[in-house]
């Protein structure tokens, strides 16, 4: 018994004739005849009896056919599974971020995406840059978003944001009555920075440098919204990417633009093989149409 004999059997039994089942298999009537007897053969009993020329089915033939038709179900479903998995890949999204972005724009994006895909499981874990490159180059993660300053080497990048930093600092600071803050505003106060290996970071101390000035850090951090929380209850001000000033400018914190202008780049970071999966396409899609309705500084 095999799939081609199954296959011939099903379609008598659906069409009522070897003829039109010929022709549903585009073979011809002889070979659907010859089939149906092999599989016959093949089984140890008879499927049809034939009357004038007819096949008409046996009791067996009946209750087999049952049989064969609940194993087209289960065919079907895989038909269905497969096109499932060509267009969308699995039923699972596996999404890393850098914090900056993580609990603001991811989620928001996320929560569309589950609008759109209520049956696709997500995976969100919001870490370092560093981190974020190497879960998507080793195939754990498939679509990260991090820094600029990450190694691109062996994954697929495309630049999704790029936003001026402004200065965080208390509703009470002296700085709050400046429209722009300069470098020369800057050193004048206690500094909160961000790691060193950041690149934005870098940009900031190389623009303080062409003034004629260094940054005298007091306290250093990976996270923008940690910079906003400590600048928010003392003296020291930090340079914080805008996007992670969220919830803190409602509790106070003033954001100030900074002149001349620093940015913070984030990347979006894939395996060469997934950029291509239907799900991933739909969710970065979701990210850039919300990246373009966000009001941020340029």
């Amino acid at each position: 018994m095999n799939f081609r004999q199954l296959e011939a059997f099903r379609s008598v039994m659906i069409s009522g004739s070897t003829v039109r089942a010929a022709e549903l298999l585009q073979v011809t009537q002889p070979a659907v005849s010859r089939t149906i007897a092999e599989l016959e053969a093949s089984l140890g009993f008879a499927l049809f009896d034939r009357v004038r020329g007819r096949l008409v089915p046996t009791p067996e033939g009946q209750l087999f056919f049952r049989e064969v038709n609940e194993s087209y179900k289960g065919l079907d479903r895989l038909r269905s599974a497969a096109a499932s998995i060509r267009e969308y890949g699995s039923g699972l999204l596996r999404v890393a971020s850098l914090s900056v972005l993580g609990p603001t724009l991811v989620a928001r994006a996320i929560q569309h995406f589950r609008t759109e895909h209520p049956k696709i499981r997500i995976l969100l874990q919001v870490t370092s840059s560093a981190q974020v490159r190497n879960l998507v180059a080793d195939g754990q993660i498939d679509v990260g978003l991090a820094a600029d300053e990450i190694d691109q080497s062996g994954v697929d990048t495309q630049t999704f944001l790029s936003v001026a930093g402004v200065i965080a600092m208390a509703p009470d600071h002296p700085l709050t009555r400046k429209e722009v803050v300069t470098p020369a505003d800057l050193v004048a106060w206690p500094l909160i920075g961000l790691s060193p290996e950041d690149r934005a970071r870098h940009r900031l101390d190389a623009a303080l440098r062409e003034a004629g000035h260094r940054a005298d850090y007091i306290l250093e951090t990976p996270s923008s919204a940690t910079i906003c929380a400590l600048a928010l209850s003392g003296d020291a001000v930090g340079f914080v990417n805008p996007i992670s000033a969220e919830g803190y400018s409602e509790r106070g914190l003033v954001l100030r633009p900074f002149a001349p202008k620093v940015t913070f780049r984030s990347l979006l970071v894939f395996r060469p093989d997934t950029q291509r999966a239907g799900l991933v396409r739909d969710f970065t899609a979701i990210l850039f149409r919300l990246r373009n309705q966000m009001q941020l500084p340029r």
